[in-house]
């Protein structure tokens, strides 16, 4: 199977987790997904992300969210190394982990790094309540990844689907429209030159406006 583009369905495939047995993505429907990859069990860059995603997992579930994480490693595995994180850092992880032993997962999903073995990147795809890739962040293994930046993507693409603008840089701190927002560009004339009196504005093509 073809690698997932953003925008398509996301590929189906059932799992074994440490929270049981999933099909993914049917079991989520209604629901947004944070599915992500991590390169092993027992590591340290790994552990600070766990603690990291499961101190913001309220946060995530207030936007309808789901996290699921996914390693080359046995449910065994997984399970205690969950119990290691509950038990020396003091934090429960609440939400599963993919026990992709065999890689199939991860290959489907383009989630191996060649240069490291069998191990995966740090893979991120955020899903929408109707099974469609949104968004995908790969991160090399050196490099643990930004929750914050995760939860933001999840707020924005939400905003956007909700009220059909679209998202500046550094939102909700953008450094020329602040927390404000984009008004789609006007298609024709008429539009054009009304966008200058409707909405605050750079140029026609360039306006924005409050939430």
């Amino acid at each position: 199977m073809s690698f997932p583009l953003i925008g398509e369905p996301f590929p189906e495939f059932k799992a074994v987790t440490t929270k049981g047995v999933i099909n993914f993505p049917k079991d989520y429907a209604g629901k947004w997904v944070v599915l992500f990859s991590h390169p092993a069990d027992f590591t340290p860059v790994c552990t600070t992300e766990f603690f990291a995603f499961q101190k913001r997992y309220e946060e995530f579930k207030k936007l309808n969210t789901e996290l699921i994480g996914l390693s080359i490693d046995q449910v065994f595995s997984h399970i205690k190394w969950v119990e290691w994180i509950k038990e020396k850092l003091g934090v429960e992880i609440q939400f599963p982990v993919i026990a992709d032993d065999r890689g199939k997962i991860a290959e489907q999903l383009g989630m191996i790094h060649p240069s490291k073995g069998n191990n995966t990147v740090r893979a991120v795809f955020i899903i929408d309540p109707k099974g469609v890739l949104r968004a995908v962040l790969y991160y090399p293994q050196e490099l643990g990844r930004n929750m914050d930046e995760i939860l933001r993507m999840i707020k924005g693409l939400q905003i956007s689907d909700k009220e059909g603008v679209a998202i500046p840089a550094n939102w909700p701190q953008n450094e020329l429209v602040n927390d404000e927002v984009i008004v789609p560009p006007a298609s024709d004339v008429d539009t054009a030159e009304k966008r200058l009196k409707e909405y605050d504005c750079y140029d026609w093509w360039f306006c924005h406006k409050k939430l």
